[in-house]
Parts: structure tokens; C-alpha cells; sequence
């Protein structure tokens, strides 16, 4: 059977119209072009009741992040960091606007997106040391952002959920930022590529050559190694032991599928309180089709994150 006997039907005419060629380096270039960050950032139907402020973490080099608050929110409230997806070589803080839009208004969050650098030009560890000063940030400014320093989560979508696993693995080991809480959503966590979820000719979106792609621009001189650091590819991990509690969730029909399973298991197995969900008939970038109750039932589930 073929992947594309299984994608959902509410999903067809959307991903499958969605082709993506085989990258390089021109067509990064392209999907980095200025004309595409409306399509990527997705605002066109932002309510307009969250402030959104660029914001710039003092770090060498400087981190650029925006913030997201309700206007009339009132106390300290749980914060949500976040980093987007792009396969670690394209993609804006900004993708997470609508995401934020709603989070804020629903549940009552203070959100930070991180504007990373990009592979290849910033391979690993410069796109994780971002994210890390961009949360310890929001930890130490938690009363300026309004924020309760206890109750700081990380989330992030593709490669940005494989940056916020190895978030989560790089602030346990540090020590200096307590996190409340990691949502994965079909993070992109092993470089090895060699499970049969990733090895499918016919995936929709991010095929098997964009996986080795962006592992390679990411990875630099490690790409291909057997000694990768657990914070360049959390899958490689083999101690998830003291983690904080996670919300893994992945499509039945991504390539990610197996790695993704494998980690929510080995967390649960760990003693990491972990909520894995595999959506049938879902492939990655799944979330194009907002507006969809296959969408719609993804956001559902991960509307109320235990820190809130």
C-alpha cells in the first residue's frame, strides 16, 4: 500500500498539492525569500487582542525572539518558548503568530518565539545555544515579561521540536532554568535515519532526501559520525532520566513517526511522565490544513499542557 492510500481524506487537495522538490542549496535560498514569510508566518487571521513585540536577548550573538501577551492579562502566568520548524534550515519566529494568537487568548500563556540561526551557515550547537539563551532569558526577565519563573514550558514543531528536546536534555544537565513542561510535535530527534517510517519512497512533504538534507546542513562536520552529542540529536540520548513531564505527537503517515514513538517510550520507561498521540492519516506539515477537524483535534489535545 502506498502512503498516499492513507492520508486522511479531509487532508487531500492540501499536503498532497504541497510538493516539495529535492533540496539544495538554491531552493533553501528560495524558501527563505522575503515574498514567502507571510505564506510561512500564516497572520493573516490574527484576532489582533495579543501584543506581539520584537524583543532582542542579550547573548553573543544577540538572539532576536517575539513575545506574545494578552493586553489585559493580569498576575504572573505560565510562559510558552517555542522554536519552529524548517528541517534547521529555513523557517521565521514569526510562524508561531497564530499559534500564540490563540494559546494566549485560550490559555492564558506569555509566549516567546526564537528567531535561530539557520543551518548550514550556523550548523550545531549555534542554532541550540539560541534557544537556550532565549529561555534562560525568559527566565531571568520573568517579572518584566510577567511571567511565573516555575512555570516555563518549551515546545516546538519539526526541527524545532527536536531543538526543544534537546532543550529539554541541555537544561536538565545545566541545572540554571527549571522547565515545566516539553510539547514535541513530530520533532525531528534522529540524524541516523534508518527507521522505516523515514525510509518510505513516497512521503508527503519531507522526504527521506530533505531529512538527510537538513541532518547534514545542521550536523556540519559531525554529520555522519557515531559519537553525535545528544543535544545535536536528542534520539541519541541515553540517559532521558529527570526530564520534564512531555506531550509527544506525531502522524501516522511522517517519516517521523518511528523515531518519535521510540522517544516518547523510552521517556515513559525513563519514569518521565510522557502523552504520546500518533494521528492517523497525518503526515508531516500536517498543520497546512488549518481549518481541517484533523487540525482541529490536534490543537484539542494539546490546549491544556500540565504546567498550566
Amino acid at each position: 500500500m502506498q502512503v498516499g492510500d492513507l492520508l486522511h481524506p479531509e487532508l487531500r487537495g492540501v499536503i498532497d498539492a504541497f510538493v516539495l522538490p529535492p533540496l539544495d542549496d538554491d531552493r533553501v535560498a528560495f524558501l527563505r525569500h522575503p515574498d514567502l514569510i507571510p505564506v510561512l508566518a500564516g497572520t493573516a487571521d490574527l484576532s489582533g487582542n495579543v501584543a506581539i513585540t520584537e524583543r532582542i536577548v542579550p547573548a553573543d550573538p544577540p538572539v532576536p525572539v517575539r513575545a506574545y501577551r494578552t493586553p489585559d492579562a493580569s498576575g504572573p502566568q505560565p510562559a510558552i518558548v517555542a522554536m519552529h520548524g524548517g528541517g534547521y534550515v529555513t523557517g521565521i519566529a514569526a510562524m508561531y503568530d497564530t499559534s500564540f494568537d490563540r494559546w494566549c487568548q485560550t490559555l492564558g500563556v506569555v509566549g516567546v518565539s526564537v528567531d535561530y540561526r539557520l543551518a548550514p551557515e550556523t550548523p550545531y550547537p549555534g542554532p541550540l545555544d539560541d534557544c537556550y539563551a532565549a529561555l534562560r532569558w525568559t527566565h531571568d526577565n520573568a517579572e518584566e515579561l510577567g511571567v511565573d519563573p516555575n512555570r516555563i514550558g518549551i515546545t516546538g514543531i519539526s526541527a524545532g521540536g527536536g531543538l526543544a528536546a534537546a532543550l529539554a536534555l541541555l537544561a536538565r544537565d545545566r541545572g540554571e532554568v527549571p522547565v515545566a513542561f516539553q510539547l514535541l510535535d513530530c520533532p525531528m530527534l534522529d540524524d541516523r535515519c534508518r527507521t522505516p517510517s523515514i525510509r518510505v519512497d513516497d512521503l508527503f512533504v519531507w522526504t527521506r532526501q530533505a531529512n538527510e538534507f537538513g541532518w547534514r546542513a545542521y550536523l556540519g562536520d559531525f554529520f555522519g559520525a557515531d559519537d553525535i552529542p545528544p543535544y545535536a540529536a536528542p534520539a541519541r540520548a541515553t540517559d532521558l532520566t529527570g526530564l520534564p513531564p512531555a506531550f509527544v505527537s506525531v502522524g501516522a503517515i511522517d517519516g517521523f513517526r518511528d523515531e518519535d514513538v521510540d522517544y516518547a517510550l523510552r521517556l515513559n520507561q525513563a519514569g518521565v511522565p510522557c502523552e504520546l498521540h500518533v494521528y492517523p492519516g497525518v503526515p508531516h506539515a500536517y498543520q497546512l490544513a488549518q481549518g481541517t477537524s484533523v487540525v482541529g483535534q490536534t490543537e484539542i489535545r494539546v490546549r491544556a499542557p500540565p504546567m498550566c
